[in-house]
């Protein structure tokens, strides 16, 4: 069983028991995590699709870890001119564990 969920401008496929990473969500470790923006659903022998959601779906979770991700470095240069600009950034996410996917 899996739903694809919306969650920070991106599409996830989940099933129960999965761990996975997440644009940063306020919420302490533990915290349950509700979301019904639900795209597609399936059970293994059906399968729904909304237009664009599922009202009838809902994937629940708790929050695993807020952390940050490795940083990357954006370099800007231009040639003959001694121009060098150097920046890193490190991206927030929350890791969730996805505890039910329930259908009314």
């Amino acid at each position: 069983m899996y739903a694809v969920i919306v969650t920070g401008g991106k599409q996830y496929k989940v099933s129960e028991g999965e761990t996975f990473r997440i644009e940063r969500i306020p919420g302490e470790i533990g915290a349950p995590v509700s979301f019904d923006r639900v795209l597609m659903f399936s059970d293994g022998k059906t399968v729904e699709v909304g237009q664009p959601t599922l009202t009838d779906v809902a994937v629940t979770g708790h929050i695993v870890e807020q952390g940050k991700a490795k940083k990357i470095i954006v370099f800007k240069r231009k040639r003959r001119k001694r121009y060098r600009r150097k920046r890193g950034h490190r991206q927030q996410y929350t890791a969730l564990r996805i505890d039910t996917i329930k259908v009314a």
